[in-house]
């Protein structure tokens, strides 16, 4: 365990050499345990943040929410804000966040695996409480269509999201790639991984040609970089996925965990100049408007899409023989009616 240490001073009109006093505060110097911590202030409450821009841009998006959720608290609040979907899994499973804004395969993850629950999902300006992932390409590029995209395999240089991204690897692998029985790992000449806001950028330079995104990312992008998306289109959208939701930690005390919920479902809607501040912060965030009371079940859709792609990822996949396909088909279906009743349990 790491050991913090305070010293007792007591009170003397002696002077000692830097050497001797050196000595003396190490003499007195005594070990702060745990109980010492837990009287001497509140911990901190430690808010991990999908990281949709990089950590830096999130982090800031984030900042003045959570500085009302500091004061409304009474106690500090610090914001867990990784670079990658995987470190920010990484610090949930090490049980260094005790709530978060996730994507929808990071938080059936947490609600499976970490001892987490959904508490409420993000709702946009529009009302939408859903987005589509798309690929896009550059406005004066040779792919202007599906068609050519899959017309020149091998040749084309791709962007693409982390494989804990919904937008920006599940959905576009479950519903585009897989069922031609492709991997886009294999089908283009290249592929480089990264957030949304850099693999716009990148076809937008001519990086690559074509790349993964979201609806609300990049519109996020053209507010932020309103000439290079004046160079980008969409070629292909998936059908509406739940937007990203709140999950905390099951075993948060009370009345604390109350509070966290109380707080970050009714963000937004104080009445008067109060309300309009708050507006005005989680507009900074992706566009949101707020965060709807939600349970565990809104997860259900990702976990459809997660399964289906692994399920066409079978049906396509190399077999010795059709008994070590069917199997392997039983086996993901039984996988599939776990994971939605350890859903239902929550």
């Amino acid at each position: 365990m790491d050991t913090a240490w305070r010293v007792r001073f007591g009170r003397t009109k002696a002077r000692l050499p830097w050497g001797g006093l050196l000595a003396c505060l190490l003499a007195v110097a005594q070990p702060i345990t745990a109980g010492d911590l837990a009287t001497s202030a509140p911990r901190a409450v430690r808010f991990g943040i999908l990281p949709v821009s990089g950590a830096v841009e999130s982090r800031q998006q984030w900042e003045p929410l959570l500085e009302d959720l500091e004061k409304r608290l009474g106690r500090p609040v610090s914001a867990v804000s990784v670079s990658t979907y995987a470190g920010l899994s990484g610090a949930i499973a090490e049980q260094r966040v005790d709530i978060a804004f996730l994507s929808g395969r990071l938080a059936t993850e947490a609600v499976q695996h970490q001892h987490m629950s959904v508490i409420a999902q993000c709702e946009r300006s529009d009302g939408v409480k859903g987005n589509v992932a798309v690929l896009v390409t550059r406005s004066d590029g040779p792919i202007h269509s599906l068609k050519d995209l899959f017309a020149r395999p091998g040749h084309w240089r791709y962007a693409r999201g982390e494989t804990l991204s919904v937008t920006g690897y599940i959905a576009p692998e479950a519903e585009l790639f897989a069922p031609r029985g492709l991997n886009s790992d294999t089908f283009f000449a290249s592929v480089r991984v990264g957030n949304h806001q850099n693999n716009a950028l990148a076809v937008a330079n001519g990086e690559v040609d074509v790349a993964s995104n979201n609806g609300p990312d990049l519109e996020l992008f053209r507010r932020n970089f309103p000439s290079e998306a004046a160079q980008v289109r969409v070629i292909w959208s998936s059908s509406l996925i739940p937007t990203d939701v709140l999950v905390a930690r099951d075993d948060l005390p009370e009345p604390l965990r109350s509070q966290l919920i109380a707080f970050m479902r009714g963000y937004g809607h104080a009445p008067g100049a109060a309300g309009e501040r708050e507006r005005a912060n989680l507009a900074r965030i992706q566009d949101l408007a707020g965060f709807a009371a939600a349970d565990n079940r809104v997860l259900q859709p990702i976990l459809d899409l997660q399964f289906q792609l692994v399920r066409e990822q079978a049906e396509h996949g190399r077999w010795v023989n059709d008994q070590a396909k069917a199997t392997r088909l039983q086996q993901i279906d039984a996988d599939y009616r776990r994971a939605m009743a350890q859903l239902s349990r929550h």
